[in-house]
C-alpha cells in the first residue's frame, strides 16, 4: 500500500448529512445481584458521551486530517446541547437544526467490567419543517465541499434523500451513501452505496456463491446508476463492484472487540481517500485498514491519521 496521502487529505472538505445521535456510556463494576429482581447492580464509576451516527462519521473524517461540516437535526434538550459541545471540541463545523418537538436521538449503554449489560434508546422523527431546512442548508453548502456523505440510520433525517442526491448531482459533487432498509431505489443517482452484508441480503436476497453475489451486485449498481457499490462483509472483508469488475480485500482485524460505529469509520475513510484523489480500489484498501483498527476499540471510536499511516 502507498504511503498515507496526508497532504491531499488535508485539503479535503466533506459535507456530512444524516441522522445525528449521542452515544452515552455508563461504566461501572458489578459485584452483586439486586435483591429487588434477578439483575446485576452496576455501581457507576465513569460516564462518557461520544458522537454517534452521522456525527461519528464527521468525527472520523476530522480525525484523519480532513475537514467536515455536519448537517442534521437535534432537539432543544440536554443531549442536543451535548452534541453541539462535542462537535465544537472535535473541530467539526456545525449546521444543525434545532427541532423543539424532537428528543435528540440518544443511545445510553450501561457496562459492567467492559461488558454491555443494557442499552436504552430515545428517538423521534424530525418534523417536516426541519427536513426542509436540511435541504436548504445542504443546497447552500454544496459548492464549498468536495464530497457529500449521507449517513442513513433510518431516524428520519434522510426521509427525502432523493432530493438531496439530486441537488448534489446538479452541482457535480460525488455522493457516498450508507444505506438503510431494502428500498434502495431511494439512493438512485448516488456515486456509491456501502451496504453491509445483512443490508445487501435484505436488498437482493441471499446468494449461494461469489458469482451470484457479483451478478446481483452489478445488476443493482447499474439499475441505480451508481459508479460503484461496496459490500462490507465483516470477517469476510469488503467487496467493491464497479465497471472495472470485482475487487475484494480480506478483513485485517487482529481482534474484534466492539463493532459499534465501524461502518461510520469505513464510510468516513472511503470518502476522505476518494476526495483526496485515490481510485476506488485504493480508497477501499484504506477503509478496510481503518475498519480493522476501530473494531479493536471499545464503543463508538475513531481512527486517526497516525494510526492509519
Amino acid at each position: 500500500m502507498k504511503p498515507f496521502p496526508a497532504d491531499a487529505v488535508n485539503k479535503v472538505n466533506v459535507l456530512v448529512v444524516g441522522d445525528i445521535m449521542l452515544d452515552r456510556y455508563w461504566f461501572g463494576e458489578v459485584d452483586r445481584i439486586s435483591p429487588e429482581a434477578p439483575v446485576p447492580v452496576v455501581r457507576v464509576a465513569h460516564r462518557e458521551d461520544r458522537l454517534g451516527g452521522a456525527a461519528n462519521v464527521a468525527r472520523n473524517i476530522v480525525a484523519l486530517g480532513a475537514r467536515a461540516t455536519l448537517i442534521g437535526v437535534v432537539g432543544d434538550d440536554e443531549a442536543g446541547r451535548q452534541v453541539r459541545s462535542l462537535l465544537a471540541d472535535e473541530g467539526i463545523e456545525q449546521s444543525l437544526i434545532d427541532d423543539p418537538a424532537l428528543h435528540t436521538t440518544l443511545k445510553m449503554r450501561v457496562l459492567g467490567r467492559q461488558q454491555q449489560l443494557l442499552r436504552i434508546d430515545f428517538e423521534e422523527t424530525p418534523s417536516p419543517a426541519s427536513l426542509v431546512r436540511v435541504q436548504a442548508d445542504m443546497q447552500e453548502l454544496l459548492s464549498t465541499h468536495s464530497m457529500v456523505v449521507l449517513s442513513d440510520y433510518a431516524k428520519g433525517t434522510l426521509a427525502q434523500v432523493e432530493t438531496l442526491i439530486k441537488a448534489a448531482r446538479a452541482q457535480g459533487v460525488p455522493i457516498l451513501v450508507d444505506p438503510k432498509g431494502h428500498l434502495y431505489k431511494r439512493y438512485a443517482g448516488a456515486t456509491i452505496i456501502t451496504p453491509n452484508r445483512a443490508e445487501m441480503q435484505e436488498a437482493v436476497g441471499r446468494w449461494q456463491n461469489e458469482d451470484e453475489l457479483a451478478e446481483r451486485a452489478q445488476h443493482l449498481r447499474i439499475e441505480l446508476g451508481l459508479e460503484a457499490l461496496l459490500v462490507t462483509r465483516s470477517e469476510q472483508g469488503m467487496t467493491l463492484f464497479s465497471e472495472q469488475g470485482r475487487h475484494h480485500i480480506d478483513a485485517q482485524a487482529q481482534e474484534v472487540f466492539d463493532v459499534s460505529g465501524a461502518g461510520d469509520t469505513v464510510l468516513a475513510t472511503l470518502a476522505v481517500m476518494r476526495a483526496a484523489g485515490l481510485p476506488w480500489f485504493e480508497a477501499v484498501d484504506w477503509a478496510n485498514r481503518a475498519g480493522g483498527i476501530v473494531v479493536g476499540k471499545l464503543g463508538t471510536s475513531v481512527v486517526s491519521a497516525g494510526e492509519l499511516a
